[in-house]
């Protein structure tokens, strides 16, 4: 039986470009048609201008293409979610509609997907993006790859192809707040690049504003850090450090060589430590509510790839089983149960 490759596509405000992303997709499909089949999932994200009924337009033509409206909009990362819950592929592909994704970089992706990588990123070694957002988006990264978990891959965007596997092992998380680049590196499946330019817009206006990008941004760093939560201990043994430092201080030197400190001072120094205390006890309690946090996620304690020796017939028995119990997913030949 054929393999199927999917293709997601958000879109939100793309009417001026719809019909050229439309023409450069057929040319990829009327390339991969003869060894796949084949869907294209338009979703739209609550666009106030023609796009919808430009895609089903689209659908009419072909019934291969398929199309997805929100009542509102409710973002890029929920219209990845809603392509990926409704995709049939053995390969996922996502790419933005704005055509700063090239769509001709899907057949490379596809090859090595072949070659048995579940994961291609498509890695922009340049953006394009202005000088500004340029810097903002190096240094998110850098700090996103010192502080987070997991190894998260930089300039990296959602133009990637996953695996189905994957897509059923990400499928078991239960969060309400989805930061797919993130989830995607969670589950820890073997990856590789392809690299490119991004372009700059063929037309229209970027629809992830400054404070879009901003809340993705927080959105990753709270994901897959708690690394927020420990600043309070951080600051509260810098604060105790320094200040029994300083009252170490006046102490000898009120004692030694009689300096008359005002009372004061002795109080301030005093509430400084505390001031520290009540740091850590913040972070204490950020902890918990760390450990909240994490279960009520509910993703799978751990992903079994694959099984030898006496394990097989074991798993073999349950691929089809899901239990919240064990909380894991099981993939057996190649294949994952959720």
């Amino acid at each position: 039986m054929e393999k199927m490759i999917s293709m997601v596509i958000p879109v939100y405000n793309e009417q001026e470009i719809l019909f050229e992303l439309y023409n450069q997709l057929e040319k990829i499909t009327k390339k991969i048609e003869i060894e796949y089949r084949w869907e294209i999932i338009f979703v739209n994200d609550g666009s106030k201008d023609d796009s919808w009924n430009i895609i089903r337009g689209l659908t009419k033509r072909d019934s291969r293409i398929k199309g997805i409206s929100f009542s509102r909009n409710f973002g890029h990362q929920m219209a990845l979610a809603a392509g990926y819950n409704t995709a049939q592929g053995d390969a996922i592909v996502t790419l933005d509609a704005d055509l700063q994704d090239p769509p001709r970089l899907i057949l490379d992706m596809i090859k090595k997907w072949e070659t048995g990588f579940c994961i291609v990123y498509a890695r922009r070694t340049a953006r394009n993006d202005g000088w500004l957002k340029d810097i903002v988006a190096h240094l998110y990264y850098k700090l996103l790859h010192a502080i987070a978990e997991i190894t998260i891959p930089r300039n990296v965007g959602d133009f990637r192809l996953i695996d189905k596997k994957v897509l059923q092992a990400i499928g078991s998380s239960q969060e309400p707040t989805r930061y797919w680049r993130g989830l995607v590196a969670w589950t820890g499946f073997n990856y590789t690049f392809v690299d490119f330019d991004r372009q700059e817009r063929l037309a229209g206006t970027p629809g992830y504003t400054w404070a879009k990008s901003l809340k993705l941004g927080f959105d990753g760093l709270t994901g897959f850090s708690f690394f927020p939560l420990e600043l309070a201990a951080y600051i509260g043994a810098f604060v105790i450090i320094t200040g029994i430092f300083m009252l170490s201080y006046i102490t000898f030197d009120a004692l030694f060589y009689e300096t008359r400190y005002p009372l004061f001072k002795w109080l301030t120094t005093i509430i400084y430590i505390f001031t520290g205390v009540q740091f850590l006890l913040t972070w204490l309690v950020g902890e918990y509510i760390g450990r909240i946090y994490m279960q009520q996620k509910q993703r799978p304690l751990y992903i079994v790839e694959q099984t030898t020796g006496e394990f097989e017939n074991v798993f073999n028995a349950y691929s089809n089983w899901t239990s919240k119990s064990c909380n894991c997913i099981v993939s057996t030949h190649g294949r994952i149960s959720s």
